[in-house]
């Protein structure tokens, strides 16, 4: 064996000198000129994206820093709605029928129900969403309900999202459709998608941009000290950049899903397959009558029981199902994402389908994770936080490089305007 080991030894030696591919100081030289002629190019790139997309950036960024505790503020701005006094002789909730009669009775006729948000807290009420009815699906607005759970009597209602005037909408509201649609309806919607791609391809052009030729990785990850202020905003740009990169584009990818979902799912598709919420449909059983809220709450809790109710959703057809999510289900917890959507059929009490990441495929787990991704909450309040973060670190990045730009275009002027020398 040892020689063996002594003719390896020999072998590499020989390869050392010998070897064309050598490592030597003009190979490097040139290694590094092609790679700054390629870093050039996409630094061009990066530029014409940050100042094409990056005012955009800095609207949808602060938006979504707002959205990430959007009902925490929301339930700060209107108490009279969303608070209530928790009964210290008997704090049970009524019974969810009683409670969804309540939001319908204070609804015009004819309202679809949507989303309904559990309560938060203990003081908490339910918050129901309702289309609003006999309008165009492009006009209509959205209509909020609010319910004591401790009594089953409404505490308001407001209209949450006017569909024709900006005025009209709750604070709440206004932010959702600025961050989402620029305030354009459906053309906003396409649009901030399709800016959403670009800014995406701008992250991932300044990290190439970012990335360190020579190897000076600490310069490259940190702030000079005692720096000039044209140093000093180059290194907040780039660190900044870095810092929030992959966060970023996590949000902006699940943002893109947000907006053009239909594009997404079908390039997903490619791969996996995915069963949409729409497509999952109860079978109509004529003379037979449906579940009530109560009943298919109770099929999907003791089915999968675990975690604390978040989301209900209502069906607003005769093919529509129930939808029943909880959070914070313990089996979930090696998953990460620990949210559970169950599907129920409303005349049957069948379970049609269980969204959650331990069931269904690749394509469903990745669309699940795309609204946690997009708000933080899978990850909890750290999560929370570092995608509130990202939406401020959005603005840094558009400020800090718009100076780069003006920096280094007023060098250019003055360079161009000098006498050549000899």
């Amino acid at each position: 064996m040892k020689w063996i080991a002594e003719a390896w030894l020999n072998q590499r030696k020989v390869v050392a000198v010998e070897s064309p591919m050598q490592s030597t100081p003009d190979s490097r030289s040139q290694r590094l000129v092609r790679l700054k002629a390629r870093r050039k190019l996409w630094l061009e790139v990066h530029l014409w994206l940050g100042l094409i997309a990056g005012a955009v950036l800095v609207v949808i960024g602060l938006t979504g820093s707002v959205l990430v505790f959007w009902q925490e503020i929301d339930a700060w701005l209107n108490p009279d709605l969303m608070t209530v006094h928790v009964p210290e002789d008997q704090a049970v909730y009524r019974p969810l029928d009683e409670i969804v009669a309540a939001a319908k009775s204070a609804m015009p006729p004819g309202a679809a129900p949507g989303f309904t948000y559990y309560p938060r807290s203990p003081e908490g009420v339910f918050a129901f969403f309702y289309q609003e009815p006999g309008v165009a699906q492009d006009t209509a607005g959205s209509l909020n309900v609010f319910v004591d759970p401790y009594t089953a009597r409404v505490t308001g209602s407001r209209v949450f999202y006017d569909g024709r005037s900006y005025f009209g909408n709750c604070l709440m509201g206004f932010v959702f459709k600025l961050h989402y649609a620029l305030l354009w309806k459906e053309h906003g919607v396409v649009l901030v998608g399709a800016i959403g791609v670009l800014l995406v391809v701008s992250v991932l052009s300044g990290l190439i941009v970012w990335w360190p030729l020579t190897g000076h990785w600490l310069k490259a990850l940190t702030v000079k000290r005692r720096a000039s202020a044209e140093r000093l905003n180059f290194d907040l740009h780039k660190t900044f950049g870095f810092y929030s990169a992959l966060v970023l584009l996590a949000v902006l990818v699940s943002g893109v899903y947000m907006n053009l979902p239909d594009q997404i799912v079908w390039l997903v598709e490619r791969f996996s397959p995915v069963t949409l919420p729409e497509k999952i449909r109860s079978t109509v059983i004529p003379d037979r009558p449906t579940l009530g809220l109560d009943q298919a709450v109770a099929v999907a809790q003791s089915h999968y029981p675990g975690g604390k109710l978040s989301v209900l959703n209502l069906p607003t057809e005769p093919e529509g199902t129930y939808q029943v999510c909880s959070q914070a289900v313990e089996a979930l917890r090696p998953y990460v994402l620990d949210t559970r959507c169950v599907y129920i059929d409303q005349y049957s009490a069948e379970v049609l389908k269980v969204s959650d990441p331990a069931n269904g495929s690749g394509g469903d787990v990745f669309i699940q994770w795309q609204w946690p991704l997009h708000s933080g909450q899978a990850f909890g309040m750290p999560g929370r936080i570092l995608v509130f973060l990202s939406g401020l670190a959005c603005a840094v990045l558009y400020v800090t490089g718009v100076i780069r730009w003006l920096q280094k275009r007023r060098a250019s002027l003055e360079n161009k305007g000098q006498p050549r020398s000899g």
